[in-house]
């Protein structure tokens, strides 16, 4: 067994521990601090937007170049196929790609009209300091983009500490973003413990904090930053809908429906998790969906350990024992979990609003657009969702009725660099990507001339 909080990379396939990494000492941490603290006072200050963003064109490029050997890293830790990890990677440069084209437009200063008095006014986005990243693992690559590429060019330094089964491709990063020409401190890897994070929230070196994660992990991150008075973004858990009222093409519907699902094991917070179906379609999306999960069987690939697959077969045990019926090919061996399909789970149980991180999908059956959105909201997360129908005015309707951060309608897969992400209740605050993604750890910095 691994010990908790030493940094290993164990691989999920085998169990076996492949190498250990020493954690940080609280010297080390202290000085990643002073670091980030320094190459914001020397180099975020006297740099400009157009110099931040070639180094983030060559970061972009760095990926490019290094996404074999990231993603069979990637694959070392926790599991995820190389030619999904490389598509990670190449999804993780066009995030740097974008903030590297953007930014100036993002960060030009922005006048304000007067509705009284002489002289002039504008808000200019400047940077704060040094801010902190606590990062999963399930995408350990792009969830350092979506933090890291807008606040590296806004000015703001870095101190990033990834999950503990990430070691190797959080060192890889380190690596990465040296060779690309970033100064020591603007963004430092560290190997930190759980306590000394804690301890680092609260350091006055720290102007905010970027966490993506549990639920659990994520009030505990926000109550110590509350009581500093740091702001935090929080990325957290989903349990996302996927509403089909109508489709003029079922196999199409079902596929997205797979795709919504499956993709990287299951492991994803905004995957579609509850397939919300209308009566008229139920039986025949069951049968095809049930058919095309069961399929998926041979070729999936481990979850990112073991105690990561016994947990999910706890959950299924659970939702069995409160009434619903899985269907699965196999038994669970090692980390490997089969898919599978739940049907027959009351909303109401205990277990129906708990999280399934993994290749499990719940089919639920609904008689009205009214009882379809209301099962959808029947959660305490609000992440994403999914809409599908051939109405465009119902689809906008059900959209706006949606309590979640993101909609997606009539597709799967259509998250982009441009594109904000987040969500509402137990999902968390703050938004990644887009323009909204540089603007959360910005000064929005008032300037009032009272004459020119």
């Amino acid at each position: 067994m691994v010990k908790r909080h030493v940094y290993a990379v164990v691989d999920p396939a085998s169990g076996k521990l492949v190498k250990e990494y020493p954690t940080a000492t609280d010297e080390a941490v202290d000085g990643a601090l002073d670091a980030a603290a320094n190459a914001y006072a020397q180099w975020s200050r006297q740099t400009s937007v157009e110099q931040r963003a070639q180094l983030l064109h060559t970061v972009a490029t760095l990926h490019d170049e290094r996404s074999r050997q990231l993603a069979e890293i990637i694959h070392r830790e926790m599991g995820k196929p190389v030619d999904e990890a490389m598509g990670e990677v190449e999804f993780s440069a066009s995030i740097y790609r974008y903030y590297a084209e953007n930014a100036e437009k993002f960060l030009a200063d922005e006048p304000i009209e007067l509705l009284e008095g002489e002289g002039t006014a504008f808000v200019r986005r400047q940077p704060v300091g040094v801010l902190l990243g606590i990062m999963p693992w399930n995408y350990p690559y792009y969830q350092v983009a979506r933090f890291a590429a807008p606040n590296l060019a806004l000015g703001n330094t870095i101190v990033l500490k990834h999950a503990s089964q990430c070691p190797e491709s959080s060192a890889a990063l380190q690596e990465l973003f040296t060779d690309a020409g970033f100064p020591q401190g603007a963004y430092v890897n560290v190997h930190a413990t759980g306590e000394q994070i804690g301890r680092a929230i609260a350091d006055p070196r720290v102007q905010g904090v970027s966490f993506t994660g549990s639920e659990r992990a994520g009030a505990e991150v926000a109550e110590k930053a509350g009581r500093s008075l740091k702001k935090v973004v929080l990325e957290l858990g989903g349990s996302d809908p996927f509403i089909v009222l109508s489709t003029d093409d079922l196999d199409a519907t079902v596929q997205a429906a797979v795709e919504a699902r499956f993709e990287n094991a299951g492991q994803a917070c905004n995957a579609g998790k509850r397939f919300i179906v209308a009566e008229d379609l139920y039986d025949a999306f069951l049968d095809r969906f049930t058919e095309k999960v069961l399929a998926l069987t041979d070729g999936l690939a481990p979850l990112s350990s073991v105690a990561a697959a016994e947990y999910v077969e706890e959950q299924v045990g659970r939702a069995v024992a409160e009434g619903a019926t899985f269907v699965s090919a196999r038994q669970r061996e090692g980390a490997y979990f089969p898919p599978g399909v739940l049907t027959g789970l009351s909303p109401a149980s205990p277990s129906a609003v708990e999280e399934l991180f993994g290749p499990v999908a719940t089919v639920y059956r609904v008689g009205s657009e009214d009882e379809a959105v209301e099962l959808a909201n029947d959660t305490p997360y609000g992440l994403g969702s999914y809409v599908f129908t051939t109405d465009a005015e119902q689809a906008l309707r059900v959209a706006d009725r949606i309590e979640a951060g993101m909609v997606f309608i009539n597709g799967v897969g259509l998250d982009g660099a441009e594109l904000p992400f987040g969500g509402v209740k137990l999902s968390g605050f703050g938004r990644e990507l887009g323009r909204a993604g540089i603007e959360e750890f910005a000064n929005k910095k008032l300037i009032r001339t009272a004459r020119t």
